[in-house]
């Protein structure tokens, strides 16, 4: 059974723009945050005992320092211990008066909680502003090396056209996976880069196969036959594998985020979530996507050779 992918392209493509004009919505609500990787600025581990809200901790040290503060609570289950991990980002690192202040605060308002420093980690905004320059280097550097890929291994099918519609698909996955962290207010760090580099190796990984069943088709269905027909068939071809891999990604990183959720380590929840939302619209950008735009720019070829 084939499916019109082609005759519906305006349907993919209007919900393309609602997930993109949602994402905007998202930025102008919420802002784009930095994390202290890219930012600067210090992160605070205080061992502690009882229960201290991480919410309200963190409104203490943003008044007594005058600094936005952040704070969460994570669990070391190997060691039996709680630690508040107070986030200072800013464009100056902290300096130790008012790392005095942060514990006094602490130990201010919580008399009974013990609080004890256990590391203190503080980055420069130059190396922070470095650091997410060559983040999206790299990013940068890889869309270039997969248009240059694409380009050669599929020359037989308009190379330079499908490697720039499977670009065109990659840049909508990773505005996807930049929305989910903007949308849920997860600050940018280096969560970010490892996300956006594993969607697109996801993304390019599915694409590469429909445009392998794209050439196989052409030359078992012949010169003749027109670009919606070719790429309907490849498509509802390969469809099913396309679906049940992103399937079995999806469920693994849901578990991934469970363990994490349950055991609160933000490190991978903030990984994880993005990682979802990014393997959902690889595999529909890799469908509904790069097949027909592909097509519409075959189309248009061979009107201008008309």
């Amino acid at each position: 059974m084939r499916f019109r992918f082609y005759k519906h392209r305006f349907i993919f493509f209007a919900i393309s723009i609602v997930i993109l004009l949602s994402g905007i919505a998202g930025l102008i609500i919420n802002g784009i945050m930095l994390d202290i990787q890219f930012k600067g600025g210090s992160i605070l581990k205080y061992t502690y005992v009882g229960t201290v809200d991480a919410e309200e901790a963190g409104n203490f040290v943003e008044a007594a320092l005058g600094k936005p503060t952040s704070c969460q609570i994570q669990h070391n289950m190997a060691k039996e211990e709680q630690m508040l991990i107070v986030n200072l980002a800013n464009t100056e690192a902290i300096t130790s008066q008012e790392q005095q202040t942060v514990t006094d605060t602490l130990a201010a308002k919580y008399p009974n909680s013990d609080f004890e420093l256990s590391e203190s980690l503080t980055v420069e905004p130059f190396i922070g502003a470095r650091f997410f320059k060559n983040g999206i280097l790299a990013i940068v550097i890889s869309f270039a090396l997969i248009l240059l890929y694409v380009a050669v291994r599929f020359r037989n099918i308009g190379g330079l056209s499908a490697g720039t519609m499977a670009i065109i698909a990659l840049f909508h996955d990773a505005f996807v996976v930049t929305a989910a962290f903007i949308v849920f207010k997860i600050p940018l760090n280096d969560s970010f880069i490892a996300a956006i580099l594993t969607i697109i190796g996801f993304s390019i990984n599915d694409t590469i196969v429909i445009y392998d069943r794209i050439r196989e088709n052409r030359s078992l269905m012949g010169r003749n036959v027109s670009p919606e027909e070719l790429v309907d068939t490849s498509i509802s071809q390969s469809m099913s594998r396309s679906i049940n891999t992103n399937i079995a990604v999806f469920i693994s990183i849901t578990i991934v985020y469970v363990f994490a959720a349950i055991y609160d380590i933000k490190s991978i929840k903030d990984f994880a979530l993005p990682m979802m939302f990014g393997t959902a619209s690889g595999c529909y950008s890799t469908i509904c996507i790069a097949g027909p735009l592909w097509t519409m720019w075959q189309n248009r070829k061979r009107k201008k050779a008309a």
